[in-house]
């Protein structure tokens, strides 16, 4: 049989790995807007749209439980808290001149530079990874429930304690603010 008739090959894409690239390109788009905006109302929004893309390509991974906590905890949590954050902080709702520290030049070489390093590790952690194809699927329930239980509660225990402790640092600061010194109006 030719291996060339069976497999369409590299150049032909099949649909789900247009859509793929197309809600990829869609969430980088949404993700530099949410990074470069000045309002930071409207950048905490399109960091939505960008995490629900994310949570998009997990359900064209088929990996429909990890894109379902994605769209719970970030979505539907993590976004909530700085829009929370923002409100309790009194942070501007309009373009605020404090969200540009000009220093737009080393913030994109320290950009490129994280970016660049979180290719290479992920590139070389994986390069001889192997999935089991005829095991349960990678981002089944099973498997994803298995390796978080086993190897994960602790971190993710730490990362709640430490949302709290940002929610709670956050009422602090702006209680702080809001109180007047003796004598002033």
């Amino acid at each position: 049989m030719n291996v060339a008739a069976a497999h369409p090959g590299f150049l032909s894409p099949t649909g789900v790995e247009i859509v793929f690239v197309l809600v990829g390109v869609a969430t980088l788009a949404a993700a530099v807007v949410s990074v470069t905006t000045k309002q930071l109302v409207h950048a905490a929004l399109w960091l939505v749209v960008a995490l629900g893309g994310v949570a998009v390509e997990y359900l064209l991974l088929t990996a429909e439980f990890i894109a379902w906590v994605q769209v719970l905890i970030y979505v539907g949590s993590v976004v909530v808290l700085v829009l929370f954050g923002l409100m309790l902080t009194k942070a501007p709702i309009g373009r605020s001149p404090d969200a540009d520290s000009g220093n737009r030049i080393a913030a994109l070489a320290v950009a490129v530079a994280a970016a660049g390093t979180l290719v290479w590790v992920v590139v070389d952690a994986f390069r001889s990874t192997w999935i089991d194809v005829d095991g349960a699927p990678q981002g089944s329930t099973k498997v994803t429930g298995e390796i978080l239980f086993r190897h994960w509660v602790l971190p993710f225990e730490a990362l709640s304690v430490l949302l709290l402790a940002a929610l709670v640092g956050a009422i602090v600061l702006s209680r702080k603010q809001s109180r007047q010194q003796p004598g002033e109006r």
